[in-house]
């Protein structure tokens, strides 16, 4: 049972149509579009063919160019103006069973005058209408594809381009977190590296940029460099350590043995 069913007028839009069909089909698959030309098996009655496909369909197509009321039959008659016109008929049909039908307005063609209509096809003119035009008829298809998707949840559910649009951002969302997790990994490891007191980014001349001891972080450049004081002593006194790459100074305060040969 077909989801969509393309109408058209021979004479007027064909091609435009026959676009239409082929990209519904591309997209929500064949069986889901009827388009006569393409979905009528050989040998088959086309007229049963035609009345159950619009009876059974959810939504019609009525495309529409400039030339779609003025195309005339065998007798010279527009053939909008015939009772047995198959365009006619269709929409008709789709009309009087509360179908959805949609009006493809292609190229330069206006909204629907219903002044032209015949009074069982009037209510096509309140129908609200899409537009089709050759030279952006990538952007309009898939604007009309979008659409039926919408509408008819049957059709979303099959929806190739959602489908193949939703894996494109799985793929790129487990990217994205596969490197998270390797940033934060380093980040973490670093971290670790730190507060162990271990020795990161050194040269094998011990040249490098970073080491940490459990008494706090030590800055080396180039040869060994201290950046805080270093005591040491006893109960006779307190020797103190300061230096860069150039030497070392080192001072013995001996206040307290001092102190107490004054008071012997």
């Amino acid at each position: 049972m077909p989801d969509v069913f393309v109408n058209y007028r021979t004479g007027d839009e064909e091609s435009a149509a026959t676009m239409i069909a082929r990209e519904l089909a591309r997209r929500f698959d064949d069986e889901r579009i009827f388009f006569a030309s393409n979905s009528i098996e050989l040998g088959h009655r086309f007229p049963a063919e035609l009345v159950r496909a619009v009876e059974e369909c959810e939504a019609l197509l009525a495309v529409i160019g400039p030339r779609w009321a003025e195309v005339r039959g065998a007798d010279g008659r527009p053939a909008l103006e015939a009772e047995q016109d198959w365009t006619r008929r269709e929409i008709q049909t789709a009309l009087d069973r509360g179908i959805l039908v949609i009006p493809v307005l292609v190229g330069k063609a206006t909204r629907i005058d219903r002044a032209v209509l015949p009074d069982d096809l009037r209510e096509l003119a309140d129908c609200q209408y899409r537009r089709f035009d050759h030279r952006n008829a990538e952007s309009d298809l898939t604007a009309l594809g979008d659409a039926l998707a919408r509408l008819l949840p049957e059709l979303g559910a099959v929806d190739r381009d959602a489908r193949a649009a939703r894996e494109r951002a799985e793929t790129k969302s487990r990217k994205k977190s596969a490197q998270d997790v390797g940033q934060t990994r380093m980040r973490t490891r670093d971290v670790e590296q730190r507060v162990r007191g271990g020795i990161g980014n050194l040269n094998g001349d011990l040249s490098g940029t970073f080491v940490n001891e459990p008494q706090g972080p030590v800055n080396a450049g180039r040869g060994h460099q201290y950046n805080a004081p270093h005591f040491q002593g006893d109960n006779t006194g307190v020797q103190f350590t300061a230096g860069d790459n150039s030497g070392t100074v080192h001072q013995r305060f001996e206040r307290e043995r001092r102190r107490s040969d004054d008071e012997r």
